[in-house]
């Protein structure tokens, strides 16, 4: 009966504690699918662990979320060597999880999370727990296994490694005119508006691993994402549903593909200046949340 007791105890902690070690994993990897097995693995490791001993549960499932997350980003960057195109994160319908920015929005946009690729997976974790957590560097530091003042110097690397690719955002109004001032040039395949919409050093990548119809190359440059987009808008808008979603808490657009299975989401990385990324994500296994 004790056991019984002490497991429903454990499962007590760990669901309160899930929305967390849920969300540090999602940050680690930009994705939902390994960020679940993190957690789930977090959750096989409390049952076995001698709970008796431990003194901050949060502290101590933290910590094992973060140091799991470390190990599979540093495999993952293998395996995005075989991936086929750009890889992008898996979005996440922030508006049927709202616990995922709960605390704090940092280090969940959609575009931020590209820009934490650029990380090695230690700073990443350090730039997260500090950042979207608000982790005393003394705590960064035992989790990570490092003195303090180096997750202090991890740190602030990762905000000058991050600097050069932010840029100031805009509010959600302004986000969804935008997108929705896009979509109309986008169809027509209005190639004047399209250029009067893109900052100067606007790209446009799709993530599709092979998936037909998914472009491969990044386009670069108002010129050649402007002929990009335009010269697909007639196979690509005519007889679409075109759905506005929440993608990582921004406005976002779904378009279902005609066989029911997959399609494509859109995501716009924007700022005053204009349209800096149309992200594409067209790998059904990371539209699973979309395309119910």
């Amino acid at each position: 009966m004790r056991l019984v007791d002490s497991l429903e105890n454990a499962a007590s902690v760990f669901t309160e504690l899930r929305p967390r070690l849920f969300g540090i994993a999602y940050r680690m990897l930009g994705s939902a699918a390994e960020a679940e097995d993190v957690v789930q693995d977090v959750w096989l490791r409390w049952q076995d662990t001698d709970r008796s001993a431990v003194q901050s549960p949060p502290a101590f499932l933290a910590t094992i979320a973060t140091r799991l997350s470390i190990n599979v980003a540093r495999s993952a960057r293998a395996r995005r060597e075989s991936y086929i195109g750009p890889w992008l994160p898996e979005p996440v319908d922030t508006s049927a999880d709202p616990t995922l920015g709960a605390e704090r929005g940092e280090a969940l946009e959609f575009a931020f999370l590209l820009l934490l690729e650029r990380l090695t997976p230690t700073e990443r974790a350090a730039y997260v727990l500090r950042e979207a957590f608000v982790y005393p560097y003394e705590q960064i530091a035992e989790i990570i296994q490092v003195s303090a003042a180096n997750a202090r110097q991890l740190v602030s690397r990762a905000r000058k490694h991050l600097a050069a690719g932010r840029h100031e955002p805009i509010d959600k109004t302004e986000h969804r005119r935008l997108l929705e001032t896009f979509l109309d040039a986008a169809q027509s395949g209005d190639v004047v508006a399209l250029e009067h919409l893109f900052a100067e050093d606007v790209v446009s990548l799709t993530d599709g691993n092979g998936v037909r119809g998914a472009a491969r190359l990044v386009m670069h440059g108002v010129p050649r994402v402007t002929k990009f987009v335009a010269s697909f808008a007639p196979r690509f808008w005519p007889g679409a549903t075109v759905t506005f979603v929440e993608a990582n808490g921004a406005p976002a657009v779904f378009v279902p593909a005609r066989e029911k299975t997959g399609g494509a989401l859109l995501v716009l990385d924007a700022s005053r200046d204009g349209i800096h990324q149309l992200l594409w994500v067209m790998n059904p296994d990371k539209l699973a949340g979309y395309s119910k």
